[in-house]
């Protein structure tokens, strides 16, 4: 693998080339981590560490790069097919790949993994250690209830769950149509504070983070950490599908390390 970056993104401590962790508080037995797009086997454009495998990459290349995270993880991902929904996959007992836009495990070694590139990734997990969570929210699964959907699954009291909002595209760089905030601002008059006017009429430049926090208070959560890193202005470690049109993608994964008799 490559040599890691000589700085991790703001709210991320370097493990290895091409896996960070959030700088975020968990419980004892529940890791989180967030791939880059360094260390890895994919060639141009998707240099090199990406796990998508829809997105025209030599296959090869994307199995080689899946293989070496799970060997990092010590911990077996849940890929799932992302379709922009609401879903949620049962990582404990799914058989191949789920279409789904969100997975919650209990077991241990089951971690629940999201692929973006632009897209907010939001982690979840509980205070004791019991459930995660991943979600894939980009605005049409924030608008259709993704993050509420993940939380409920989760079969805990949302007081006792806390949230991580990863990488995603920006405020300054996601520029949206009238449709969009509609989305959002037809179903919460609040939502309203997360659009500033756009450079052109009908255009509107949208907070995806904001967005999510807002859901997440209204599903009962209101300990949420990370958000505010751009895919669109790191192109060093993060994939962006609006910056670069042919892109990879990085994962977002939590899960429980042991289960309680091992920790």
């Amino acid at each position: 693998m490559n040599a890691p970056s000589s700085a991790a993104p703001p709210g991320f401590i370097v493990l290895a080339p091409g896996l960070l962790r959030p700088d975020w508080a968990l419980p004892s037995g529940v890791r989180a981590l967030v791939t880059t797009r360094e260390g890895g086997a994919s060639a141009p454009p998707y240099a090199s560490f990406n796990l998508g495998r829809h997105v025209g990459d030599d296959p090869a290349a994307v199995e080689l790069n899946r293989a070496r995270l799970r060997a990092a993880l010590g911990a077996q991902p849940l890929w799932l097919d992302q379709v922009h929904g609401c879903a949620v996959a049962d990582a404990d007992h799914a058989a191949g790949v789920p279409v789904a836009d969100a997975a919650v495990a209990r077991s241990p070694r089951r971690a629940c993994a999201v692929l973006t590139a632009d897209c907010l990734p939001v982690l979840l997990c509980d205070d004791e250690a019991g459930v995660v969570a991943a979600a894939h929210a980009g605005w049409r699964g924030l608008a259709a209830g993704v993050l509420e959907r993940a939380v409920a699954s989760m079969g805990v009291a949302p007081g006792q769950v806390r949230a991580w909002l990863g990488p995603a595209i920006g405020p300054q760089a996601f520029e949206v149509g009238d449709e969009v905030r509609a989305a959002f601002v037809d179903a919460d008059g609040g939502a309203a504070a997360a659009f500033m006017p756009g450079v052109a009429a009908g255009k509107w430049f949208a907070d995806l983070f904001a967005l999510a926090r807002r859901r997440l208070a209204a599903a009962g959560v209101e300990r949420v950490a990370g958000g505010g890193v751009c895919t669109v202005s790191d192109p060093q470690h993060f994939y962006s599908y609006r910056r670069d049109g042919r892109s990879g993608r990085f994962a977002s994964l939590i899960w429980i390390e042991a289960g309680p008799g091992e920790r």
